[in-house]
């Protein structure tokens, strides 16, 4: 039996921080107290002595690129670069190649993922126009949430049949996730900035032609849908300070039906950045303005936005470093999420319970995952340690995504994560990711 003793911590969880010791038996937390004797010899000590403990993050939206697109990221590398990032569990997004919108597909992930993922696991179900007998065969206790793709370059994903989404949003029998940007005022826009600057177009135009009407076109209409559908919905990485109007922050997350995420570029990013940054910062949503960034974070303290996540997906430099037109969207985030929140947290601008509850507490919450998110007797112990004190740059040797490269390389973050442990494992210790698989899939207490 495995038996570790995390002493001279402080704990933060629930809301708190406090001073205490947490003990742990194989893959369970056991106990949790101000203070704990070691129980036998084969104890191993982890002396936290200025340290703060902090429930592993899960992380809600992750490309891991697999299978299909695996010289961008694999599941392997994607959750090394997780566990360093104090990131303990993902789920995983269905647009790969092949598409996960039949069981078959869905299967063949869990299998790549248990031989090969340092951080707990999940993926998500992906919904077509013509996929809806496969959707209604999904089994909620091992299906996080069903993915909707309502806004454009995701292939034949892209959801734009009216009564199949109504369809969709009556008979999903798990939470629906979705990507809003509305593909019409998209297209229009991208036409009349081709006419303008032809393929090239300066990518500072990026948040005009994926503007902040194509995604409250969308995410509007999304919410009223599952209002008069009844359906659970999850809005996935808003970007505009006119989408925060849609959203409640006065009921508590468990009794919400409509729910809110923000991703960690849209809050450390603003329009400014592109002309440093370029393509490396081309997302969709786009990054926009610093109104629209300082709403969202406005919205996040005020609890209309419940999780943050990364929307972790990686591009090759080669790939990135093309015209506007050619360059794809997305960028590798899962290494340095927490290390930015936790940056935030020493600006001032949030507190550590506050980035724990939406980084940890929630995703469990919102989906409903077993024994995960919190530091508790009986939980899963997903935990890691953070050193506040200890600056580290983001520097090409220390990146460790398959891509090789980071939106927030040169960016030196005050905070080090030390120690991360998976279901009681250490995983990774000191920039070093330890050669220890220990993940579990995730599981959602449903009925």
């Amino acid at each position: 039996m495995k038996k570790i003793l995390i002493k001279n911590a402080k704990i933060v969880n629930e809301g708190k921080v406090e001073e205490g010791e947490v003990y742990i038996e194989n893959d369970t937390i056991v106990e949790v107290a101000s203070i704990i004797s070691v129980k036998s010899q084969d104890v191993h000590v982890v002396d936290a002595e200025g340290k703060y403990l902090l429930p592993g993050a899960i992380d809600d939206q992750v490309h891991f690129r697999e299978p299909g697109l695996t010289h961008k990221e694999d599941i392997e590398h994607g959750s090394k670069a997780a566990v360093a990032g104090g990131i303990t569990s993902f789920i995983e997004m269905p647009n790969t190649q092949p598409q996960t919108t039949t069981h078959e597909r869905f299967a063949e992930k869990f299998a790549i993922a248990a031989k090969s993922a340092y951080a707990n696991y999940s993926f998500m179900f992906g919904g077509t126009n013509d996929n809806l007998e496969e959707i209604k065969k999904i089994d909620p206790k091992t299906t996080p949430a069903l993915k909707l793709f309502l806004g454009s370059s995701t292939g034949n994903m892209l959801v734009d049949n009216e009564e199949v989404l109504k369809e969709i949003f009556t008979q999903s029998p798990v939470l629906i996730c979705v990507h809003c940007e509305d593909e019409t005022t998209i297209k229009d826009n991208l036409e009349e900035y081709i006419n303008k600057y032809g393929e090239d177009i300066p990518v500072e135009n990026h948040p005009k032609i994926r503007s902040d009407k194509a995604c409250y076109l969308s995410s509007s209409r999304a919410i009223a849908l599952a209002k008069e559908t009844g359906a659970r919905l999850h809005v996935f990485h808003l970007s505009t300070a006119k989408e925060m109007e849609l959203f409640d922050g006065k009921k508590p997350l468990k009794d919400k039906k409509i729910t809110a995420e923000v991703c960690i570029h849209h809050l450390w990013f603003n329009d400014t950045h592109y002309a440093d940054k370029k393509t490396l910062i081309k997302w969709n949503p786009a990054v926009k303005t610093q109104q629209d960034q300082e709403a969202l974070f406005k919205a996040l303290l005020q609890d209309k936005i419940d999780v943050i996540a990364t929307d972790h997906a990686p591009h090759t430099l080669e790939e990135k470093n093309n015209v506007y037109t050619k360059a794809p969207s997305g960028g590798p985030l899962v290494q340095h999420a927490l290390p930015a929140m936790l940056q935030f947290y020493h600006q001032g601008k949030i507190t550590l319970p506050k980035i724990v509850e939406k980084m940890c507490h929630n995703p469990a919450i919102l989906f409903q995952i077993e024994r995960r998110g919190f530091i508790r007797e009986g939980y899963k112990a997903d935990l890691v340690l953070v050193d506040l004190n200890a600056p580290w740059t983001v520097q090409k040797e220390n990146i460790l995504y398959k891509c090789g490269w980071s939106p927030f390389e040169k960016t030196t973050f005050k905070s080090r994560i030390t120690h991360t442990f998976v279901n009681g494992a250490l995983v990774y210790h000191n920039f070093k990711v330890l050669d220890v698989r220990n993940a579990q899939a995730l599981s959602f207490q449903r009925s």
